[in-house]
């Protein structure tokens, strides 16, 4: 029989038994909401409550992306996930000159607290968790959102939810980054603070894998990599004077899911498993609420095909299965257009119909942890663990991921992982339905999501009105205060929460910091 492995070259035995694993049920695995939280961090799971059904949206103006939250939330989705904008991201309001072509096409353009007054129109903000992706200007999101809900007239200790603030895998894998990463280190850890006293329900990172793994990483790297950038974290706040109680439960963590099934269910399993020994042998806590790793998944968007599109329901499917039964807190799972435009209505809402379809029609949520015990799922999490805490140990030589990052390390090893797996495809040894085996020639092509090129003059006309009819002096003052807090080693987010309160907007806010921490480029 020929050799197989996994894609994180984890070689695979034709038959799995006892004397061939080599796992301590009574110490790797435990109970579930036990430590080391191998089998799921609640004892009883999705027996007492399913995964969050979180369906990203982002696009255009905030109107439209304010429709399609009212759709998914009708439609059964249980909380909020918003993807923003490229200028958004970046720090650049829609008129700015690098914003062209960008505005509102890979997520919804929001410049001011009025762009997000939009966007939350009739979403009751005490109730509904909301889920934002974006990381070099996540304090000022994380802002614009309090100051909605204080506008509202609704409690700010109140909303939950969660900012993904994750700049570390920016330089290594996904490239919305803003300042250099020691500054972008103090702006997080600034926000870990300001949330301890202001927002108490709000996660204050989600330590993401996703873009890591989107980049090319195999499922080893993508578990390595992203728990070697949240010792970062954790070792960032300690040495700015937080408590780890204090900040660690409200850490989270963001997983891709991936075709091999049982790979990805191991990894989920392996993930908890370290963190709970990180976070008692290395950081000294017994609170098992500081221990427990608590995640979100996204389907694979690197795995869905432009070719035979509708394949890509039965490669959601998949991935979404794995998360359930890798036992994640919130799901998002992708539409089977998205290889070729932003989802429409009808994607969307297969989408979260396959979720719903997993968790009420198959009995993956009857019992807790149903894989556990098998075998092979039990030999590949120790695989998988054993290969991540090989990385781990080696970053932890260079000095950390922030060195690892400076130096190019973990960037070399995404894309020597990309370029096997690349390799793999080009020769048929890796099979991608449609694309190198079983291929369509009579394809017919889906409706694809229309941009309506108008919405950038739009959105820029609204920019300049704003700074048009808003009081200058008092914009003026505020930003003068982020300056100095910037300068110095207060904490930013209170003179940034001023200045937007007085209507500055996200690009002024990002030049004021651009103006003392400088940008990055990289070597």
């Amino acid at each position: 029989m020929s050799a197989r492995q996994t894609d994180s070259e984890i070689p695979i035995e034709p038959v799995y038994s006892p004397e061939t694993t080599s796992v301590d049920y009574a110490k790797d695995l435990g109970d579930p909401g036990v430590f080391p939280f191998t089998r799921g961090i609640y004892p009883e799971m999705y027996r007492r409550r399913s995964w969050t059904m979180r369906q990203y949206a982002g696009f255009g103006t905030a109107e439209s992306t304010n429709e399609r939250f009212h759709f998914l939330l009708a439609n059964g989705q249980t909380g909020l996930s918003c993807a923003f904008d490229l200028p958004t991201q970046m720090g650049y309001d829609a008129d700015h000159p690098r914003a062209d072509g960008e505005v509102g096409r890979v997520g919804v353009a929001i410049s001011s607290v009025e762009d997000m007054h939009r966007l939350l129109k009739g979403i009751p903000l005490d109730q509904v968790t909301t889920s934002m992706t974006i990381n070099a200007t996540a304090a000022t999101l994380l802002l614009l959102y309090q100051l909605v809900a204080e506008e509202t007239n609704v409690d700010p200790s109140k909303i939950g939810g969660t900012i993904q603030n994750d700049i570390l895998k920016e330089y290594a894998a996904r490239g919305t980054y803003i300042y250099p990463p020691r500054p972008s280190m103090r702006i997080i850890t600034d926000i870990f603070a300001y949330c301890q006293r202001e927002l108490p329900h709000f996660n204050t990172i989600s330590i993401s894998g996703y873009h890591i793994r989107e980049a090319g990483s195999t499922a080893a790297q993508e578990l390595a990599f992203t728990i070697a950038n949240g010792i970062a974290y954790v070792e960032a706040a300690l040495a700015a004077g937080l408590a780890i109680d204090d900040f660690a439960p409200r850490l989270s963590f963001f997983w891709n899911a991936h075709n091999n099934l049982f790979e990805e269910v191991a990894k989920f399993r392996a993930a908890r498993r370290i963190w709970a020994h990180l976070m008692r042998d290395r950081f000294h806590t017994d609170d098992p609420r500081s221990q427990l790793m608590r995640f979100h998944t996204q389907t694979g968007g690197s795995t869905l095909t432009a070719q035979q599109p509708e394949v890509n329901l039965v490669r959601v499917s998949v991935q979404a299965l794995a998360a359930a039964l890798g036992g994640t807190q919130s799901l998002h799972t992708n539409g089977y257009d998205e290889a070729l435009g932003l989802p429409t209505e009808k994607a969307a809402r297969l989408a979260l119909r396959t979720q719903q379809v997993i968790a009420y029609e198959t009995g993956v949520t009857d019992t807790v942890d149903p894989l556990a015990g098998s075998y092979y799922v039990e030999s590949l999490t120790t695989a998988i663990e054993e290969k991540a805490q090989h990385y781990l140990d080696e970053i932890d030589g260079q000095g950390g991921a922030v060195a690892a990052i400076e130096r190019g390390f973990i960037q070399q090893e995404i894309e020597r992982a990309a370029y096997a797996y690349t390799r793999a495809v080009d020769a048929g040894e890796k099979v991608i339905v449609g694309v190198n085996r079983f291929v369509d020639e009579q394809e017919i092509s889906p409706e694809v999501f229309p941009i309506d090129p108008a919405l950038q003059r739009q959105q820029a006309d609204r920019v300049q009105e704003l700074r048009r009819r808003r009081d200058q002096h008092s914009v003026d003052l505020a930003l003068a205060e982020l300056r100095t807090a910037a300068e110095g080693t207060d904490n930013v987010c209170y003179p940034m929460k001023r200045a937007l309160a007085a209507r500055a907007t996200l690009g002024e806010v990002a030049d004021t910091l651009r103006g003392v921490f400088g940008t990055y480029a990289p070597t």
